[in-house]
């Protein structure tokens, strides 16, 4: 018989036993022993405490007593205490997720995982709007050519360029940037594979005009004007001032990705290759951004028309 019991990190609960609370910490220490960020352990035990919680205030302790009815009657609770579409099928995920992993791990007999019989809520996909380019040419010619202003005129042209999550931009350091290639390399952090992205030649310039001013000798690519790597806060703030300076709205950090990887598409780049530099592990994701007019599909056809090309 397997054993399992939680001690200082260490699980161990017989099989019979399948008390809720002791597992989800079991499969929580298990996603921590894959490596998985900070960022997704928070994810999983936030999305698993609305379940918990849910299912306290019903008197279910164990998997066992788990149903499809009561997690159809979860998940209607969730939008009744007005939890958008995407949160809950978020929180879908995760529980799918627990319980196929505790099904796994326990191999328990007669029994049957009630998962398999709750649909996943429907989400409407929403199109993500970029950024206005007329906006961002306002933004740049806003820019002097004194410290600040050249780093602002080169992280602009850097997000455009590399499409890069606004996490990744301030953790990249100096010695990360191939100036020769334009070779940009995203650390993925312990056990994942490092990602590649690349710098056209107009923003190596403005990066390198850029660094040429810098006197602080830190190894972060950005810095502060107190010569600190800015947080994700930080760098809103650099983005709004900007905005303010050139009186146009302040857009999104998010705006700037999905500028990057409308226009790929619009200049005849391949979505695998896209998929690949924006760091997707699926083309569903990717769709969001592709937020395509009828002239986009009508030029595309054009270029691509199979009799034309007989």
């Amino acid at each position: 018989m397997q054993e399992t019991v939680v001690e200082q990190g260490i699980i161990s609960v017989s099989q019979q036993d399948d008390y809720l609370m002791i597992w989800v910490e079991a499969f929580l220490i298990d996603r921590k022993a894959q490596n998985m960020s900070k960022g997704t352990l928070d994810f999983y035990r936030k999305k698993l405490k609305y379940f918990t919680d849910y299912c306290e205030a019903q008197a279910v302790k164990q998997i066992s007593q788990i149903t499809p009815t009561l997690l159809r009657e979860f998940l209607l609770d969730l939008e009744h205490k007005g939890h958008n579409a995407g949160g809950i099928h978020a929180v879908y995920r995760t529980i799918k997720t627990f319980l196929r992993w505790w099904e796994n791990e326990v191999e328990p007999d007669n029994w049957k995982n009630p998962i398999n019989k709750v649909k996943a809520p429907r989400v409407n996909v929403e199109l993500l709007e970029p950024v206005e380019m007329d906006d961002i040419h306002k933004m740049i010619d806003s820019c002097k050519d004194n410290l600040t202003g050249r780093r602002d005129k080169a992280l602009l042209l850097f997000l455009l360029d590399t499409g890069v999550r606004a996490s990744e931009l301030i953790s990249i350091s100096t010695q990360d940037i191939n100036f020769i290639t334009g070779e940009v390399t995203i650390k993925q952090g312990k056990g994942k594979k490092d990602r590649r992205v690349y710098l056209g030649s107009k923003s190596r310039k403005a990066l390198r005009t850029y660094l040429k001013l810098r006197r602080d000798g830190t190894n972060a690519l950005w810095i502060t004007n107190e010569g600190e790597r800015p947080t994700y806060w930080g760098l809103r703030m650099i983005i709004k001032r900007r905005s303010s300076l050139a009186k146009v709205k302040a857009p999104q950090l998010h705006a700037f990705r999905r500028w990057f990887a409308l226009t790929c598409l619009r200049t005849g780049m391949d979505v695998y290759s896209l998929q690949e530099l924006m760091g997707h592990a699926d083309l569903q994701i990717l769709r969001r951004y592709l937020k395509q007019t009828d002239q986009d599909i009508r030029e595309a056809h054009q270029r691509a028309s199979p009799v034309d090309h007989i």
